[in-house]
């Protein structure tokens, strides 16, 4: 069975073994817990907190409002190209020193993003910061997998979710008033105390169980053997798809052969890693992506289940303050305040699913929240409409709010089930990047349905502006007609009277479509959450505390 082992998962025996070694922290694990969540908040705070600096950063530097699109883009590709392979490049240095690594990197990164003389520059120290962010989410859950019992993880990863879920919500309302009351720096600089907090806390709370210190003696004697082809594989697989992600509607996907390149390296590069891993493993070595978790149900449902919900989660969270600027007229830091309620709702919900996760059916769980994420849609399609009031926007986003909650801690949680701990590092990565691809999918999707359907509803409206149609004349006469006799702004002849009155109706089907274009958005969100109702029930129940045995 031991060899058995091995051989699926590329670890030795003896790691194998240190898993049964009975381990507790020395530090209370709520301590440890908060330590962690600490920089962790601060990386996935980042990921927002810059849009809505951007066109402050592109006036300051001297350059286009495309070109400063790169800040956001150079940190999403850093960072989903570290997600995946943390767990990997933990077992050379041990996870606490890897954490604080990280931590160290996105601090000093983030001095010099604020110091940045010019965008060039500060899109390397992105890069740079992206990099270093990359390791603390999938570092921090697998930290709180091993410090808290079974039982208690749902409560620890309550914790966790309102680090990755309320923090984008709470980024750009916070990057909004940095930025109109300081100067776009401080979104960066604002970082290092922080960085430096979490790392004198990690010091002294943070420590690293006996199969992490295994794994670490064992790279030592077999000295360093980085897989350098698969990591290679890796950086330009996941690195060309959230470049694709992120600039394929700018660009107008295929259209461009920019994006067409990187779809087929993408693809390639995904394919390559995939065959490359499989044969790691039958050659006895540790791959870079632990691709047997997915022979477990439960990890295979939840790694879908967790990327879908961040395709919601995000693409939501573009859709909404979108829809209030451009349609409603309100400023970015109105549109982060129509949103902020949402996070704040998470907050409060968190804590109390995360106690109800250790008395109710996880499958249960999840299942209430998507079905509640489904309902929350369908009523936002129904109350949606150009006239909408601020605090009918704010009461659908914390309604959709809530399900999140429901959501997020239950599906982590169901990954670790009749997963060796020995592996938690492995599932936290997995995870960490489900979620955060199904956010750029989910930004994409936003981007690409929006223009696309706004186009396609507004030629069908206008091709019904002709001469024959009577409605069309009507409206256009008697608009005319008011604009001439004074009563409106536009008095004057009856030609021009008639052109700002067909221009009225132009900038009102301009409008309407775009609102039809939402719609459309978040009828197609509605489907997609309610098919995922009949697949948690894929998932077996759960049994009674403890991990998987180690094999």
């Amino acid at each position: 069975m031991a060899s058995t082992a091995v051989q699926e998962t590329g670890q030795s025996e003896q790691v194998l073994a240190a898993t049964n070694i009975p381990w507790k922290p020395k530090h209370n694990p709520w301590l440890v817990a908060l330590t962690v969540t600490l920089a962790t908040f601060m990386e996935v705070l980042d990921t927002s907190i810059a849009n809505v600096a951007l066109p402050h950063i592109a006036g300051s530097l001297g350059a286009s409002q495309d070109e400063a699109t790169w800040v956001i883009t150079s940190y999403l590709v850093a960072n989903a190209i570290i997600l995946p392979a943390s767990a990997y490049l933990t077992t050379f240095v041990g996870r606490k020193k890897f954490y604080m690594t990280c931590v160290v990197i996105f601090g000093i990164a983030s001095a010099m993003c604020g110091f940045a003389p010019s965008l060039p520059i500060l899109i390397v120290f992105r890069l740079i910061q992206g990099a270093g962010g990359g390791g603390l989410g999938p570092s921090e859950q697998a930290i709180l997998a091993d410090t808290f019992e079974p039982r208690q993880r749902g409560q620890a990863f309550a914790l966790y979710g309102l680090a990755v879920v309320a923090a984008p919500a709470i980024g750009p309302t916070l990057g909004g008033w940095i930025t109109d009351n300081y100067d776009w720096r401080w979104i960066f600089f604002i970082n290092v105390p922080i960085a430096i907090l979490s790392l004198i806390l990690t010091t002294r709370m943070v420590e690293d169980p006996p199969h992490i210190v295994a794994e670490v003696a064992e790279s030592k004697r077999n000295g360093l053997r980085l897989d350098y082809f698969g990591f290679a594989l890796l950086a330009i697989g996941f690195g060309s798809l959230e470049f694709v992600l992120d600039k394929g509607q700018e660009d107008d996907w295929f259209g461009s052969h920019i994006i067409t390149f990187f779809m087929v390296a993408c693809a390639v590069a995904l394919v390559s890693l995939i065959v490359w891993s499989l044969l790691s493993l039958r050659r006895g070595d540790r791959p870079i992506l632990n691709l047997t978790l997915f022979k477990q149900k439960s990890f295979a449902v939840s790694f879908v289940l967790l990327f879908v919900l961040g395709f919601s989660l995000y693409a939501t969270t573009v859709l909404i303050p979108q829809y209030v600027q451009t349609l409603l007229g309100y400023t970015a830091e109105l549109a982060g305040l129509v949103i902020s309620p949402g996070g704040v709702t998470i907050m409060l919900m968190m804590p109390i699913v995360g106690i109800l996760i250790g008395k109710v059916d996880p499958r249960i769980m999840i299942t209430f929240g998507f079905t509640c994420l489904a309902a929350s849609l369908l009523l936002m399609h129904q109350e949606m409409a150009l006239d909408s009031s601020f605090k009918t926007i704010m009461w659908l986003r914390i309604i959709q709010s809530i399900s999140l909650a429901f959501l997020f801690i239950p599906i982590n949680t169901t990954a670790y089930n009749g997963i060796p701990r020995s592996q938690n590092n492995d599932v936290s990565g997995l995870m960490n990047l489900a979620r955060n691809i199904g956010g750029s999918v989910g930004t994409a999707f936003v981007a690409t349905m929006l223009a696309r359907r706004a186009q396609a509803h507004q030629n069908y409206l206008v091709g019904h502006l002709t001469s024959g149609n009577n409605a069309y004349q009507n409206r256009i006469n008697s608009l005319a007609a008011f604009l001439q006799s004074g009563s409106g702004a536009g008095s004057g002849n009856h030609a021009d009277a008639l052109a700002a009155a067909q221009a009225n109706i132009y900038n009102m089907l301009h409008s309407q479509s775009q609102m039809l274009a939402y719609l459309d958005i978040i009828a197609v969100l509605t489907v997609f959450c309610a098919c995922m109702i009949p697949l948690v029930w894929l998932v077996p129940r759960p049994k009674g505390g403890g991990d998987a045995p180690a094999h």
